[in-house]
């Protein structure tokens, strides 16, 4: 052990150790300051947004020790089936030193029961001489989706642990702008998450065919509720209020409503009728019409056929959803169709659905399927020449166009309900101008721009 010689100059620290270390307690104590004073919206959002980065900074721009060159960041993802010490030893670090981050870390984080995919910045000085294990001089790594923990090394040796929690708010966000390749795309520029794409491009299943009808700079509209930290970053999405789409000459509007507290969500157009047709016009997302309903040449048998369905092209393994609620009546290989499901609806009508790679689980004759649930994955099995779904329709026996059937629509509100309905459509409108609600456009027109201006 080093004992204190009163004779020997003290070692002087580097500046930019001194700067690192009292750039990081002053961030600890403005972080605990926090909580009990008010401050300037602007400081704390800029505050918050640079805290994790500016803590990690101080420890990976600090001076190495003797013998170290200078740090480096090394990216870390934990692997499946691998522990997290074991993670922390890949970053280059010796069994002791990974243990007694492990150690560290455990008293605040569960480290045992971890999952692949968790990732790290470890932030490590490799030996001037290239000899032995590296040294850590620090960690960072976000431990949920509004917090975080740093691990640096002070000037004595110490690890020493900190926690941030960033302050969350909850807003709601007019998501607009002009589609430019897909809508997930163009809805995730504009601050819509995935999840809540797909359920857009749901609802407007019923309406819009998204391989034929969408153009390039169709415009798109999406309201939802949404939870943000201070920094501007998602934390989580509420329900889907709105959605608009322009397309095919004219603009298709659904506004979120329930009728009561336990009946389930809805959406209706402007008029207050129920958008969930009898059947989707699509059963599986992303796809393209390949072949149409009638007479055509068969790709394998070679000669003149009817096409008693249409076909979309799509990836092997893309779920196929019921057309609409009903019973199974067939699970089955059924020659040529391969893999095949067909579901009896009310009213006489029927669908199905074939080639496909496999079933979901547990769906048997007599199963009673929801309208966009599940129920098998695209395949090429049976005469196909590759991946793709054959859909069909029927009523009565009698198989017909998909694309042109005549099929039953929603119902509509009407009473005390249509009067709440359209209370909640205003409150909407309201704020598709601004009022009350922040829009975040991609591409803005004009007069996205002029009702921005005037909702800011």
């Amino acid at each position: 052990m080093i004992e204190f010689d009163p004779r020997r100059t003290p070692v002087r620290l580097t500046p930019r150790l001194v700067v690192g270390v009292a750039g990081l307690a002053a961030l600890a104590l403005a972080w605990q300051l926090s909580a009990s004073e008010t401050r300037n919206a602007a400081a704390v959002q800029q505050a918050t947004a640079q805290l994790s980065e500016l803590q990690h900074e101080a420890f990976t721009q600090a001076e190495a020790q003797p013998g170290y060159s200078r740090p480096e960041n090394i990216p870390v993802e934990v692997r499946r089936g691998e522990t997290f010490e074991a993670a922390i030893r890949r970053a280059g670090v010796s069994d002791s030193e990974a243990r007694e981050v492990v150690k560290a870390i455990g008293s605040t984080f569960d480290t045992v029961n971890i999952k692949a995919g968790l990732a790290f910045d470890a932030a490590i000085a490799r030996p001037r001489d290239q000899r032995g294990p590296v040294r850590l001089v620090g960690l960072s790594m976000r431990t949920g989706p509004a917090s975080a923990l740093t691990l640096s090394r002070t000037f004595d040796g110490a690890l020493k642990l900190r926690e941030l929690e960033e302050k969350l708010r909850s807003e709601t966000t007019v998501a607009q702008g002009q589609m430019h390749g897909s809508l997930y795309e163009s809805a995730t520029q504009a601050g819509a998450t995935p999840a809540l794409t797909a359920q857009v491009v749901k609802l407007f299943s019923h309406k819009l065919d998204f391989s034929r009808d969408i153009q390039p700079g169709d415009n798109f509209r999406m309201v939802f509720d949404r939870t943000l930290t201070e920094a501007g970053r998602t934390v989580e999405t509420g329900d889907l209020l709105y959605a608009e789409i322009e397309a095919k000459g004219g603009t298709s509007r659904f506004y979120r409503f329930k009728e009561n507290a336990k009946s389930p969500t809805q959406y209706f157009d402007e008029n207050g009728k129920n958008i969930r047709g009898f059947l989707l016009r699509t059963p599986v997302d992303g796809a393209r019409m390949t072949s149409g309903f009638g007479i055509r040449r068969h790709p394998i048998l070679g000669y003149n056929r009817m096409h008693q369905g249409i076909d979309f092209g799509v990836g092997s393994g893309t779920p196929v959803i019921a057309a609409g609620d009903g019973v199974v009546k067939e699970v089955r290989w059924n020659g040529g169709y391969g893999r095949w499901v067909k579901i009896q609806h009310s009213g006489g009508w029927a669908t199905a659905y074939a080639h496909l790679s496999r079933w979901s689980p547990k769906l048997r004759p007599g199963s009673r399927v929801h309208q966009g649930q599940v129920i098998a994955y695209v395949g090429s099995t049976g005469s196909s020449t590759g991946p793709h779904l054959h859909y069909e329709v029927m009523r009565n026996g009698a198989k017909l166009n998909p694309k042109g059937a005549k099929i039953p629509q929603g119902s509509a509100l009407s009473g005390r309900n249509l009067a709440a309905f359209r209370a909640e459509k205003h409150r909407i409108d309201q704020m598709l101008t601004g009022k009350g609600a922040r829009i975040a456009s991609i591409n803005p027109s004009p007069s996205d721009r002029e009702k921005a201006s005037q909702g800011s």
